[in-house]
């Protein structure tokens, strides 16, 4: 089979990093639970600037290799594979944080999973003239069969899909949303992902 994965949040701690950065940078204080937009800019209430600032620094080498594992993440995609299926980490980060982010899966030990950078939320505005690696139509020529995926706003990538079963792991900024057919589920953990992918 194969699984879409989502890298931020679904299988590291990105939000929780972000709380903490602002804190650092503008001395805000806005825990995770509070974080109620996928939008970080609205979320925290933040100008161009900062928001800019923020994204800049949130995706420096060092900071990116310090995003902390989502509990169960590691172990259940390594399962996966070690059952045959073929697993792509399908994030939004720019091309300019595919090192880093290759380093991330590798010292985590996720080093047989594929990484594709794909520009999921138009965010190539902070990093100017930012590429990405996986282009929007070699994207939809790509088959999944399940998906873990915590945004909303990416959705709209599985329209193609319509047998695809998509876990969404529960976030605070998608607990108001409504999931878009049967075939979404929300779920809380790794466990529960990892039960569901038969």
């Amino acid at each position: 089979m194969d699984i879409y994965v989502d890298f931020d949040d679904c299988l590291c701690e990105t939000a929780r990093y972000f709380s903490g950065l602002i804190k650092e940078l503008f001395d805000l204080d806005i825990p995770y639970e509070e974080i109620r937009y996928f939008n970080l800019q609205k979320s925290f209430s933040l100008t161009d600037d900062r928001f800019e600032h923020m994204m800049i620094e949130a995706h420096r080498p060092k900071a990116l290799l310090s995003y902390k594992e989502t509990p169960g993440a590691i172990s259940t995609v390594n399962g996966w594979i070690d059952k045959g299926h073929r697993v792509s980490i399908i994030t939004g980060r720019s091309f300019s944080a595919f090192e880093a982010s290759r380093g991330w899966l590798d010292e985590h030990g996720l080093d047989r999973a594929h990484l594709y950078c794909l520009n999921k939320y138009g965010r190539d505005n902070f990093i100017k003239n930012s590429d990405f690696s996986l282009e929007l139509e070699d994207y939809y020529r790509m088959h999944f069969d399940y998906a873990v995926e915590d945004s909303p706003t990416a959705f709209r990538f599985f329209e193609h899909l319509p047998k695809l079963k998509v876990m969404v792991y529960d976030r605070p900024w998608n607990r108001n949303c409504d999931l878009p057919t049967e075939g979404y589920t929300r779920c809380f953990d790794w466990e529960t992902i990892k039960a569901m992918v038969i």
